[in-house]
């Protein structure tokens, strides 16, 4: 079992930078690859980004590449999201999710065992 939990959100202007952090529960975390999705009023949840177990790989969706940073700290437990150059259409809740699937870069929900409970992030233009 894991539990996972978001900070890190706020009130940002368009151009500036927040970092979101998922601190994870549980000794296995090392084994567990990360994702993060956001979710926007009215829309469907949305895949943001992954990284790998290991922290070797990651994967962003086109409209974060080049601004958005998925990093982790096995030893903290802990995975970031770094966010550069926002934009209002950054504007979500953002949620941390965890894959027993290690070295695998889901970007589907259901490929995502745990989640946490979401952090907002508003954009203003």
């Amino acid at each position: 079992q894991v539990q996972l939990v978001e900070s890190g959100g706020g009130l940002v202007q368009a151009g500036g930078s927040l970092r979101l952090s998922c601190a994870a529960s549980g000794r296995t975390f090392s084994s567990y690859s990360m994702g993060w999705f956001r979710q926007a009023p009215g829309k469907e949840r949305e895949f943001v980004g992954a990284i790998t177990s290991t922290g070797r790989r990651t994967y962003y969706t086109d409209s974060v590449k080049g601004r958005f940073t998925i990093s982790r700290d096995n030893a903290k437990s802990t995975v970031y999201l770094q966010m550069n150059s926002l934009k209002p259409e950054d504007t979500a809740v953002y949620y941390c999710a965890a894959s027993r699937r290690g070295s695998y870069l889901g970007t589907r929900r259901h490929e995502y065992e745990y989640w946490g409970q979401g952090t907002q992030v508003t954009v203003s233009s």
